[in-house]
């Protein structure tokens, strides 16, 4: 890799990054129903599991797209069809406060590792990424864009569990958040938009 392109390579993962889709709205929700310590789990989740997931994707699993087209096809349908199980989940969802008590609780650490490999806009960020900025796929430049994606990932999710928890604080009946979570699900179904 040119270190010439870095400036541009660390632009584009602050850019793709910070903007919102399927990861950024539903740590925005944790934070807001679970508050920052209960969502760190998930927000850790979501910043390595992402990082890996660059990583094997130049390593190899852009291969298996290039080879088996289809293989890419039905990974959208399984990704769209769980991204709208998910905005169910969240729209279904009570008080934060009823949800200390039953069975609903943020996504755990594996959790948030495997959603990468059904979120479509993770999986346009690592394509793009490595076609642009690794496009030789040796180790070192792989590694190098993930080790990016890393170091500028996790404080811009992280931004988005704040703005939860800070917004925690208008949802303090239930009607309010109510109206949040519905929120949060219809913008988690409009962020499918781009892999339709």
């Amino acid at each position: 890799m040119n270190v010439d392109i870095l400036p541009a390579l660390t632009i584009f993962a602050f850019v793709s990054s910070i903007t919102p889709g399927p990861n950024n709205l539903m740590l925005m929700n944790s934070g807001a129903n679970y508050g920052f310590k209960k969502t760190t789990p998930h927000l850790l989740g979501v910043g390595i599991g992402f990082t890996l997931m660059i990583a094997l994707v130049g390593l190899g699993v852009i291969q298996l797209f290039d080879r088996f087209p289809v293989s890419y096809q039905i990974l959208k349908v399984v990704s769209i069809v769980y991204l709208l199980y998910l905005a169910f989940k969240i729209a279904s969802s009570t008080s934060h406060v009823e949800q200390q008590t039953s069975n609903h609780k943020p996504f755990s650490f594996i959790q948030a590792v495997l959603f990468q490999w059904v979120n479509p806009k993770a999986w346009t960020m690592a394509l793009t990424s490595i076609s642009l900025y690794a496009p030789s796929k040796s180790f070192t430049s792989v590694l190098l864009v993930a080790i990016v994606f890393g170091l500028i990932n996790l404080p811009c999710i992280s931004s988005w569990v704040v703005l939860g928890q800070k917004i925690q604080v208008l949802l303090t009946n239930q009607k309010r958040l109510r109206v949040f979570n519905i929120t949060m699900a219809l913008l988690l179904v409009i962020s499918l938009y781009p892999a339709l």
